[in-house]
This record gives C-alpha cells, structure tokens and sequence, in this order.
C-alpha cells in the first residue's frame, strides 16, 4: 500500500514522504497512529503543489534577505548620544538601538538577534557590526558613535 506521511517518524520517513509499506503495516500502526494517510492521486497532487509553494516562498525569502543584505553592507551608521565628562556614555548602545537607528538610515528592519555585538557600545567611536539574515547570509556596516 502507498502511504504519505503527515508526521516524521524517525528511521522510517520523513514529513511528506510518498513510500511503499505492507498493508497490515500501514493499517494497523501508520494510519492508526496519525503518521500517514493512503496516497490517493488528489492526495499526492496536493503535496506536490504544497512543495511547490514552499520553494517559490524559499526563494522569495532568499531574494529579500539578499536585497536587505546589499542595502546594508558597507554602510555607515551615525549615533548620537550624551556622553560624560570623562568620555563614557550615560547609556550603553546595544543591538536594539542599532536596530532602530538602520531602520531610520537605510530603512532595513532588522531583529535585535540579528546583529552581533561582543558586547555593548560604551563609549565613543567606530565599531564594525555583522549582521546575520537567513540562508546564510551576513552584512558588515560600520557604526560611529558621536556625542550629542
């Protein structure tokens, strides 16, 4: 009997899957326990075009992140804050600040978990920041800190 499996069941198949197994398997454990449904022609015609779609959404993601990414790289982000006497700042500037000032700059919207900071901006000054986007890619800009 042919089976497609609407769950992963480790070692057997994953998600999706289009497999040959023996009836009494198929009847007594797969379909009884929720991990595949017979393949009928509807049935398979819907999960090829459910593949389908989520290729054409993939590459859509892809060509986004990639255009977010071109914006951003080599870019350079003012920030202007309060700083003391002594040369520190009163606020550290962390990923969520930078956030708010690219979205302001090149109008990229970026996650705080995006960026990778070894740890907060404190005082004045260049500092270069990656930032990570899906499939894999990444953005270097600069940010300079300024007084205000």
């Amino acid at each position: 009997m042919k089976v497609i499996f609407v769950k992963n069941l480790p070692g057997t198949a994953d998600m999706g899957d289009i497999k040959e197994v023996s009836d009494g398997y198929a009847r007594n454990f797969l379909i009884k326990k929720g991990y595949a449904k017979p393949a009928t022609a509807d049935s398979i015609n819907k999960i090829q075009a459910s593949e389908k779609k989520q290729q054409r959404e993939a590459k859509k993601e892809l060509e986004q992140s990639q255009k977010r990414a071109g914006k951003l790289e080599g870019v350079e982000i003012v920030i202007t804050t309060k700083v003391s006497d002594g040369g520190t700042l009163y606020s550290a500037i962390g990923a969520k600040k930078i956030c708010e000032e690219v979205k302001k700059a090149v109008g990229v919207i970026l996650k705080p978990n995006q960026i990778e900071l070894e740890k907060s901006i404190k005082e004045l000054g260049e500092y270069e920041v990656k930032t990570k986007f899906p499939h894999g890619l990444e953005a270097e800009f600069r940010v300079r800190v300024e007084e205000q």
